[in-house]
């Protein structure tokens, strides 16, 4: 038999029949003779079932998480991209992977599938899913098409409608929301053609974030065109995939500092810590998606700074103080920062030079104390206060003892021990001490927080405290997936209920 003609199947047989053939990597034709061969010996054909891939892709949709068809284009930022993955899971967002040509002489396939737990897909003439029009099942299987990079000329076969490989025909057959997050050079950024694409694609309603200013990859060459930070693409994405949560901070005034600050030696040395900024800032973005005017106050920091906040750089922790209180009066302070505590009594104007007897002995003086002075002040005073504790021994005891040493009313606490890996790090495990005073003195209250990433600590440190009358039924019916702590006992959220609940009072929520 040279050939086969078979008519009148219905869809569903025929669907079947062509994925098996793809997953074979043989024709439709060809399974058809597998087929009857394995009837005309009486043996049963294997049943067809879904592809690992099918399966688990329906077993995400199952389990309700949205999905990201995420297109990396081709330039250096790729590698960026990579990250946002990781990114993009940690918020429980599904994620298959497109890359273009280009893309693949800076990342590959494998790396992509390795971090998605998914095939990667690269040729839009690709046998194994182009069977059934894979470039429309890409761009309508998901509730957000993320474009990073997005490269100028990715951007310009958008506006123009191209559609000569697989990145570009998914884009134009997309009827789902697309993020760009451009990065590029910036005389192409600048150039007349990219400004008229850029201008296209926001008339057809195509969300961007970024580019960011900076140094880029060519040597000595800087200004506009840097990719977005993955941590700022995978929030503004979480933002387009969710429905827009309740805003509890609306209308409050939040001052955050963050990161550690330089004391002058000399014109040349400083005395500094170990601080990345990472939690102050993750804290400032939370609060801002939560509705509050955020301002924040960062010293020396490797971070870009945050859309939507206010930021004022600082470098000393006198500078640092002098910031705090033009910034008052707030509703809330966040002093996140790691301030030295000495700095130098007299520093030197010139750069000081080892002598026959060593180096000079240098004097030290005490920095103010920023959190005592705010949580004390006599008017001005924040009606919530809260400090942290990064303590590398006996945590709770040192927490406890900073608490009612410096007057304020909440204290994080973290073990920053180097074996913790926080002072630089993405993850974080903390202890919320919450000061109650009562009639019969000062209690304490403390939850103790499993490990999360930054941005989950910040989320959690500024989601809404419920009013006191919306308890009752309370820690039986707690939504443990609002909190960061899915598969949680709900009895156990006991402690966690009631100090929302005494936040709330605090911070005149309640």
């Amino acid at each position: 038999m040279a050939s086969l003609t078979i008519r009148k199947l219905d869809d569903a047989i025929r669907d079947e029949l062509r994925l098996r053939a793809a997953r074979n990597g043989r024709s439709v034709e060809d399974e058809v003779r597998v087929i009857l061969r394995e009837a005309s010996q009486h043996r049963p054909p294997p049943a067809v079932s879904a592809t690992p891939e099918v399966s688990r892709v329906r077993s995400d949709a199952d389990a309700g998480l949205p999905r990201v068809t995420l297109i990396i284009g081709g330039g250096i930022a790729a590698y960026k991209a990579l990250d946002l993955i990781r990114r993009l899971k940690e918020r429980h967002v599904h994620v298959r992977c497109v890359l273009t040509r280009a893309a693949q002489q800076f990342v590959t396939p494998l790396s992509a599938s390795a971090l998605s737990n998914e095939r990667c897909y690269t040729d839009l003439f690709d046998p194994e899913s182009e069977f059934d029009a894979g470039h429309i099942r890409l761009a309508r299987d998901c509730e957000l098409i993320v474009v990073a990079p997005a490269t100028a000329d990715l951007m310009a076969k958008m506006a123009q409608g191209h559609a000569d490989d697989l990145a570009s025909a998914i884009l134009l057959a997309a009827n789902r929301p697309i993020l760009l997050a451009p990065a590029m050079n910036p005389l192409m950024w600048n150039h007349a053609a990219t400004r008229r694409n850029v201008a296209q694609l926001e008339r057809d309603g195509v969300a961007m974030i970024g580019p960011n200013a900076g140094e880029m990859a060519e040597a000595g060459e800087a200004g506009v065109g840097r990719m977005a930070e993955p941590l700022e693409i995978a929030a503004t994405a979480e933002r387009l995939l969710r429905p827009p949560q309740p805003r509890p901070l609306a209308g409050k005034r939040i001052l955050i500092t963050a990161g550690p600050t330089h004391e002058p030696i000399d014109p040349v040395r400083y005395i500094a810590n170990r601080s990345s900024g990472k939690q102050g800032f993750a804290i400032a973005i939370a609060a801002q998606a939560a509705g509050a005017d955020v301002t924040l106050i960062s010293g020396p920091v490797d971070l870009d700074d945050p859309a939507g906040v206010t930021v004022k750089h600082v470098e000393s922790a006198r500078e640092m103080l002098h910031r705090v209180e033009a910034a008052l009066p707030v509703d809330i302070a966040i002093c996140a920062a790691a301030v030295a505590d000495w700095r130098v009594a007299n520093e030197g104007e010139q750069k000081l030079k080892k002598t026959s007897a060593g180096m000079p002995p240098l004097q030290l003086v005490e920095n103010p104390d920023i959190l005592a002075t705010i949580s004390k002040l006599p008017d001005k005073r924040p009606r919530l206060v809260i400090g942290f504790a990064a303590e590398t021994e006996n945590l709770i005891d040192n927490a406890k003892a900073k608490l009612a040493r410096k007057g304020c009313d909440w204290i994080v606490a973290n073990d920053v021990s180097p074996a913790s890996g926080v002072m630089g790090g993405d993850r974080n495990t903390v202890h919320l001490l919450t000061r109650d005073d009562g009639d019969t003195g000062v209690d304490i209250r403390i939850e103790s927080w499993p490990v999360m990433t930054k941005e989950q600590v910040a989320t959690e440190l500024v989601a809404d405290p419920r009013p006191r009358a919306a308890r009752a039924g309370a820690h039986r019916s707690y939504d443990c997936a609002t909190t960061g702590l899915r598969g949680a006992d709900p009895s156990a959220l006991r402690p966690r209920i009631e100090a929302r609940c005494h936040r709330a009072e605090l911070a005149g929520h309640g």
